[in-house]
């Protein structure tokens, strides 16, 4: 028998809160779950996976729209996995690739802007360090 995951033990090895996992059900971002008899949402061990990637693209800053649209067809290592044909995959290879790209020129730019803010700021401390060292060597004198 598969070993199925309450939504606590699935917060617990992802990181996300249960809220967020029932809030990302709720827009589409996660397909819901198994229910037990009683309602409560049973994960297995590949949908956790499935959840720990997103995490993943989440981290990276991606919009949960384009989260959303990335894993449209569901999990394509699975599919791969099971046995389907690489040529019925490529139009959804190309959507992430598409998506990924479009990110990656994104966060590139945001690190450009970072790194810009980075150098300002160095100068600026060093100004300081030189004029706060000319003050003590005034007062010293």
């Amino acid at each position: 028998m598969i070993a199925m995951l309450t939504i606590s033990q699935v917060s617990e090895r992802t990181g996300l809160t249960p809220y967020t996992l029932r809030y990302y059900e709720k827009i589409g971002v996660l397909r819901g779950p198994k229910r037990k008899d009683g309602g409560a949402r049973s994960y297995s061990e590949s949908e956790v996976s499935f959840i720990q990637c997103l995490n993943g693209l989440k981290k990276t800053g991606m919009s949960l729209e384009d989260i959303t649209e990335f894993f449209r067809d569901g999990c394509v290592m699975e599919k791969i996995h099971q046995g389907e044909d690489l040529a019925n995959l490529t139009p959804s290879l190309n959507k992430r690739m598409e998506i990924l790209s479009k990110h990656l020129a994104a966060l590139e730019s945001k690190r450009q802007e970072l790194d810009d803010v980075i150098a300002f700021t160095q100068d600026k401390l060093a100004m300081y360090h030189e004029l706060s060292s000319g003050l003590a060597e005034t007062i010293s004198s």
